[in-house]
């Protein structure tokens, strides 16, 4: 498996940093080096070690591609919208726009788990007749729109945790984006997630 390979040769390069500076710092230790110097190598310790924890994160996430089953997400998608659609008397669309284009499995999976969740959310509070769901890809970016023209809310009235808000939140800022929600009462939802697509 590509993944795990490159999950295996990341964390080998950074755990042979880590054990050299930590080998450094026991070096100048033993030497009576100036303290400022064992202290540097310390930290820098400390720094790839930070480093190395957050690249581990990310590709166990590229690990977890379960969800788009080997699809990509526009099919997943797809599929996902075709579901809803028959499952919840809901007329719900798919549109596509900018040239399809391989993104990184984290966000593949992230933004299928949002679109997932937006989903949810419309076909239990929502009260909505008509769900559409956006996908723009442009170089710079990826964006992912779900809008319903249901029941709308008044956000001062309605707790984040009700809708699922939180954990909407969390999974676009584990991506570097943005949630972005636009609702009243009585003018539906919708709900965008603006990811950043860093060459």
């Amino acid at each position: 498996n590509r993944l795990a390979r490159e999950l295996h040769d990341t964390l080998a390069q950074s755990l042979a940093a880590i054990a050299l500076q930590l080998e450094s710092a026991d070096v100048l230790l033993e030497t009576g080096a100036p303290s400022d110097r064992i202290s540097a190598a310390v930290q820098r310790a400390m720094e790839l070690t930070r480093a190395s924890l957050e690249e581990a994160r990310r590709s166990v996430l590229d690990l977890r591609a379960a969800p788009l089953e080997g699809r990509s997400l526009p099919e997943a998608l797809a599929t996902l919208v075709e579901a809803v659609d028959r499952q919840n008397g809901l007329r719900a669309s798919l549109e596509l726009i900018g040239a399809a284009r391989p993104l990184p499995p984290r966000v593949e999976i992230g933004l299928y788990r949002i679109a997932q969740e937006a989903l949810n959310n419309v076909a239990r509070h929502a009260g909505a007749r008509i769900c559409r769901v956006r996908l723009t890809t442009t170089p710079g970016e990826v964006r992912l729109l779900v809008a319903d023209d249901g029941a709308g809310f008044d956000t001062n009235e309605v707790s984040d945790g009700r809708l699922g808000l939180v954990g909407l939140n969390e999974r676009a800022r584990l991506l570097h984006g943005q949630l972005r929600l636009e609702t009243s009462p009585g003018a539906g939802t919708a709900v965008e997630v603006v990811v950043p697509l860093l060459s």
